[in-house]
């Protein structure tokens, strides 16, 4: 035990050394991807455990290349810093469009994180590197379960309302809105001069992803001029 753990943290770059490394990487990196893969991310478990691979290797070639050389000034960062502003080609494929909301935030920052993770295990910190990896399971797999719990997820969603005459009543909106945590973003409302045209209402809104869509909708029917009712991601 004592000697993989000298392979993992010595600054000489042996076969052994390299080996200890690079399957460390392997295998917490590889924690980072299942719990994406379980979440059905677009960057899971083989795409984590490549890109640290990859960093612990460019990690271990940075320091790897003066001793070889026989370099008396180098700098093994060089690498490194590359590396982390290169990831964020990747990380910006993790984003993903829905509508008015964007999804993989936190793909891209595992993604991020992966590579920071391979760096460090590269460069010997291998306690560095388990207390990073745990500290980052904690936050994704514990306080995933706290954050849905005491802050539920919302997303915006658009809100259209047909009235038989007039507008709705703005003040009956405002409770039901209330009563069910949604936030108004914007309003839009349209109503020609004739008095038996129809009004139409377009609200950007906030809105937990758990709500119960059925019920909001027979309390917005409570007002009797709300002749159609229709809540979509954007149009």
């Amino acid at each position: 035990m004592k000697e993989i753990l000298f392979y993992l943290s010595t600054s000489e770059i042996t076969f052994m050394s390299a080996l200890l490394r690079l399957t460390f990487s392997f295998i917490a990196c590889g924690f980072i991807g299942l719990e994406r893969e379980i979440h059905k991310q677009t960057a899971g478990w083989r795409t984590h455990i490549i890109i640290g691979l990859g960093a612990t290797l460019l990690m271990l070639l940075s320091a790897w290349l003066p001793q070889s050389f026989g370099l008396d000034t180098s700098d093994p960062a060089r690498i490194a810093a590359q590396v982390v502003s290169g990831i964020g080609f990747l990380g910006a494929g993790a984003f993903l469009k829905i509508g008015n909301n964007v999804k993989g935030l936190t793909t891209a920052s595992t993604i991020w994180f992966s590579a920071g993770l391979g760096l460090t295990i590269g460069a010997g910190m291998w306690e560095i590197s388990l207390i990073a990896l745990s500290l980052a399971l904690i936050t994704l797999v514990i306080l995933e379960f706290l954050e849905r719990k005491w802050f539920p997820q919302e997303r915006l969603k658009v809100l259209q309302v047909w009235c038989k005459g007039d507008l709705p009543d703005i003040q009956h909106l405002q409770k039901i809105f209330n009563k069910y945590r949604i936030t108004i973003q914007t309003v839009d409302a349209s109503k020609s001069r004739s008095e038996t045209s129809n009004a139409k209402m377009k609200l950007l809104i906030k809105i937990s992803v758990n709500v119960n869509i059925k019920q909001l909708f027979n309390d917005l029917y409570k007002d009797s001029n709300i002749i159609k009712i229709r809540l979509q991601e954007n149009i």
